[in-house]
């Protein structure tokens, strides 16, 4: 891909080498471009750099984020703004949200002394803020800490975004945050679409192929998908669960298995590709405690799957009222599994009728977030 050097530079600052929903966010961008400007973008080594890469992006790799620390993170992003010396620094996650505001207000203090420094405007696109402070934080201190610390940094911001009206709310709520703005992930469903039917196995006639994509986590729900879908085998015998994904409730979710007498029908396959695995399912389910601007989903919508999702964070904003069951924070475990279970019967009989869904493209995102950087200048 060409460099135009003639373009101001939009520095994108990603703390994390890890390809998840961020950094697919990220290399959609990367792909589509953003209109009249240069993006470069700023993360440590990892499978996001490889991959813009390969997409012929500009990339810095460099000791940025959690792992290399604060003072290092700060340092690195002062240098590529030196180098640089970007229109725009525009931030992705928790970490460097905090990094880029200080360094750059920082810069604005040395400029008093030093003339001739670069400042930069900031941007920042909050991809995980949940409703619940315990998803991310863990205990009512360390959330306290990052509110503060959140109502801070804002102030030297000079653009909010967030991925879902739900994400804006919370932003506003728990930060005071004013003016911010809803840029949605986009997606190019024609191309998933494709990419899903290209994989396409057909289902046995009379069967019902479930599938979950997400860590085994706590905050997914799964123990009460395993309860719900034993309901569903008594109504659809030959129905399967496909668990994809690893993480620290694997042992119980099988132990869980083998007690309901599910051994042949739960299949536990770790990390699988996503676009394959929807290939071979006909209805994916994800109850997650909470979620902002869900992939997942998006791409299941895409491919025409039937879906049961809990009407958390944004959810709402992509499925509609027959594909949502309340959150399971909001039922026992009992009423959960049992109105779970009537949900995923209910969208059974939809798994195998053409869908259509309509979504903002990835080039309508771009276009989006270059109208929010022309904005206040």
């Amino acid at each position: 891909m060409a460099v135009n050097s003639d373009l101001p530079v939009a520095l994108h600052c990603v703390p994390v080498p890890d390809f998840g929903g961020v950094a697919r966010h990220i290399s959609d961008l990367a792909e589509v471009g953003l209109p009249g400007y240069r993006l470069v973008v700023l993360c440590p080594p990892g499978e996001l750099s490889v991959r813009l890469k390969e997409l012929g992006a500009e990339v810095r790799e460099a000791d940025f984020g959690p792992a290399a620390g604060f003072s290092t993170s700060r340092a690195t992003l002062n240098t590529v703004i030196d180098e640089l010396k970007p229109a725009i620094v525009h931030s992705h996650l928790a970490y460097a949200d905090v990094v880029a505001a200080a360094t750059v207000n920082l810069r604005k203090v040395n400029k008093i002394l030093r003339r001739g420094t670069h400042i930069p405007r900031v941007f920042t696109t909050e991809h995980g803020i949940a409703g619940e402070d315990a998803v991310y934080h863990g205990t009512s201190w360390r959330s306290r800490v990052m509110e503060l610390v959140h109502r801070v940094r804002l102030w030297g911001t000079d653009g909010l975004l967030a991925v879902s009206q739900s994400t804006a709310d919370q932003m506003k709520g728990k930060w005071g945050a004013r003016g911010v703005a809803v840029v949605y992930n986009g997606l190019d469903t024609a191309r998933v679409a494709s990419a899903v039917e290209s994989c396409r196995v057909q289902p046995a006639p009379g069967a019902l192929r479930v599938l979950s994509l997400s860590r085994l986590a706590p905050e997914k729900g799964l123990d009460v998908l395993v309860e719900a879908f034993a309901a569903v085998r008594q109504e659809i015998p030959g129905a399967t669960l496909e668990i994809a994904g690893s993480g620290q409730l694997k042992e119980d979710l099988q132990r869980q298995v083998a007690e309901l007498g599910l051994l042949g029908s739960v299949s536990f396959p770790g990390f699988v590709d996503p676009i394959e695995a929807m290939g071979r399912s006909d209805l994916l389910v994800q109850l997650s405690v909470w979620e902002n601007c869900s992939y997942t989903l998006l791409d299941a919508k895409a491919a025409g799957l039937a879906l049961v999702a809990t009407a958390v964070g944004g959810n709402p904003e992509i499925l509609d009222g027959k594909e949502l069951v309340p959150s399971l924070n909001q039922m026992n475990r009992q009423t959960a599994a049992s109105t779970v279970a009537q949900c995923l019967l209910e969208q059974a009989a939809t798994a195998h009728t053409p869908q259509t869904f309509s979504w903002a493209s990835r080039e309508e995102m771009a276009y989006q977030l270059v109208a929010q950087y022309q904005r206040g200048r």
